[in-house]
């Protein structure tokens, strides 16, 4: 099972910003689907952010107008450029690539998280 490889987590101030990135070992096509997640203690996990093979990206309201994802080519890396950020953005965040691969089959890979603090 292949496991992306998360950097870019840390621990800063209010105000202050932070870029996560994502990158997939091993063998593959293309990505055609990335997305970033958060969770935070006794929360639910939140789709952060979202890009699509074609360009489409969307965020959720909470980060929307903070945060970018944006990728470097159609094999990644996939990154998460989150400024402003504010002590509700504590959280691990995790990366999620639909790439294509072996077989021109779709396959789903996530990260191991990395954790994001804020102080206030």
């Amino acid at each position: 099972q292949v496991q992306l490889v998360e950097s870019g987590g840390g621990l800063v101030q209010a105000g202050e910003s932070l870029r996560l990135s994502c990158r997939a070992p091993g063998a593959f096509y293309s990505i055609k689907y990335a997305n970033w997640y958060r969770q935070s203690p006794g929360k639910e996990r939140e789709t952060v952010a979202g890009d699509s093979h074609d360009g489409d990206t969307t965020y959720a309201d909470s980060v929307n107008g903070r945060f970018t994802i944006s990728r470097g080519n159609d094999r990644g890396p996939v990154f998460l450029q989150m400024n402003s950020l504010k002590p509700e953005d504590t959280a691990v965040y995790y990366c999620n690539l639909r790439v294509i691969g072996a077989g021109l089959k779709l396959y789903d890979y996530w990260g191991q998280g990395t954790q994001v603090t804020v102080s206030s």
